[in-house]
C-alpha cells in the first residue's frame, strides 16, 4: 500500500485523510504539533473503515519520524484566513511554518512528491522548492484543481446543467489575481462564451476569485475544507495510480508562458513521477493581461520570503 503523509490535522488535512482512506488509496500518517489532535482524528477515521470496506491504516502522530519513506507528503499546515484577510497577509507567518516543516520532510522522505497547500500558495510552493532542493517535478502547489472546480460549479449553477458537462479551468494565482480561462470553457463542447453574456461571465469569474473569502465570511472563525480536500484527493489519486490526467496545478515554469523561475498555476500532466508535462495553450488578450499582472505580483511576493 502506498504511504501518504499529511502535515496538519486541521479541517483540510483531516478531511483529506478521510477521503484517501475511504477510497482505500493509501496508508496515511497524519502529523500535527498539537498533542492529541492527529491521534484523535486518525482514530475517528480508522473506526469508520469497516463501514467503508477499506483496509487503509491511519496513524496520528506529533513526530515527523513517522512520515519515513512516504510516497506523497501533503503540507496543509499554516495559519488559516480570517474574515477580511487576504491570502497574502499570511506570507510571513506561514513561511516560518514551512521553514520548520520542509527540512523534516526531506530528512525522512527524500524521495517523496511534495504537495503544498499553505497560503499564499505560489509563494509557499516557491519557498518549499527552495528549502527542499527537490527536482521541480516533485514540488507541486494545489490551487487550480480547487479553483477550477469552483468555476465549473458556478457555471453549472448559472446554466442549470450538470457539472459533468462543464469543462473549465483556472490558471495563475490562488487569490484575487487568478485567471478563469473563460475563452476555453465549454458546456458539453459548446463554448460558454456563446451561451452566457460577457456580464454574466464577469459575475461568475468574480465569484470564483472570491469563493474562499465568501465561505470564510460565512463561517467566521473557520475556513474551507471539503472542496480543498476533494481537490487534493484527486491530485494524490493521479500520482499514486499514475493516471496522467491534465489538471491545473502550481508548478515551476522555466520559459513556459514566457515565465522563468516562478511557481505559477497552469495545466500539467500529473502522474507517478509528479509533473510529467506542462501544457501550453493560447490565451485571449484579456487573459494574457491578467496573467501578466499575477506574474508581476508573485515575483515581488516571492522576494519577500
Amino acid at each position: 500500500m502506498p504511504k501518504v503523509t499529511i502535515v496538519g490535522a486541521g479541517a483540510v488535512g483531516s478531511q483529506l485523510a478521510y477521503n484517501l482512506a475511504a477510497k482505500n488509496l493509501a496508508d496515511i500518517v497524519l502529523v500535527d504539533i498539537v498533542e492529541g489532535l492527529p491521534q484523535g482524528r486518525a482514530l475517528d477515521i480508522l473506526e469508520s473503515m469497516p463501514l467503508l470496506d477499506s483496509d487503509s491504516k491511519i496513524l496520528g502522530t506529533n513526530g515527523f519520524a513517522d512520515l519515513k519513506d512516504s510516497d506523497v507528503v501533503v503540507v496543509t499546515a499554516g495559519l488559516p484566513r480570517k474574515p477580511g484577510m487576504a491570502r497574502d497577509d499570511l506570507v510571513q507567518t506561514n513561511a516560518k511554518i514551512l521553514n520548520s516543516v520542509i527540512p523534516e520532510v526531506i530528512k525522512h522522505s527524500p524521495d517523496c512528491i511534495l504537495i503544498i497547500v499553505t497560503n499564499p500558495l505560489s509563494a509557499m510552493a516557491q519557498l518549499a522548492f527552495r528549502l527542499s532542493s527537490f527536482p521541480k517535478e516533485r514540488v507541486i502547489g494545489m490551487a487550480g484543481v480547487l479553483d477550477s472546480s469552483r468555476l465549473r460549479c458556478f457555471i453549472a449553477e448559472k446554466l442549470d446543467v450538470s457539472v459533468s458537462d462543464v469543462d473549465a479551468f483556472v490558471i495563475g494565482d490562488h487569490g484575487d489575481l487568478m485567471v478563469p480561462v473563460l475563452s476555453k470553457c465549454s458546456v458539453n463542447g459548446v463554448p460558454v462564451v456563446d451561451i452566457l453574456s460577457k456580464d454574466d461571465l464577469g459575475v461568475v469569474a468574480e465569484r470564483v476569485r472570491n469563493a474562499g473569502g465568501e465561505i470564510v465570511s460565512l463561517l467566521k472563525n473557520e475556513s474551507t475544507c471539503f472542496a480543498p480536500a476533494a481537490a487534493l484527493s484527486e491530485m494524490v489519486d493521479c500520482i499514486i495510480n499514475d493516471k496522467k490526467r491534465v489538471l491545473p496545478c502550481t508548478v515551476l515554469l522555466e520559459g513556459e508562458y514566457g515565465v522563468n523561475g516562478l511557481f505559477v498555476g497552469v495545466p500539467i500532466k500529473l502522474g507517478k513521477s509528479g509533473v510529467e508535462e506542462i501544457i501550453e495553450f493560447d490565451l485571449s488578450g484579456e487573459e494574457k493581461d491578467q496573467f501578466r499582472k499575477f506574474v508581476e505580483h508573485i515575483r515581488g511576493l516571492s522576494r519577500a520570503i
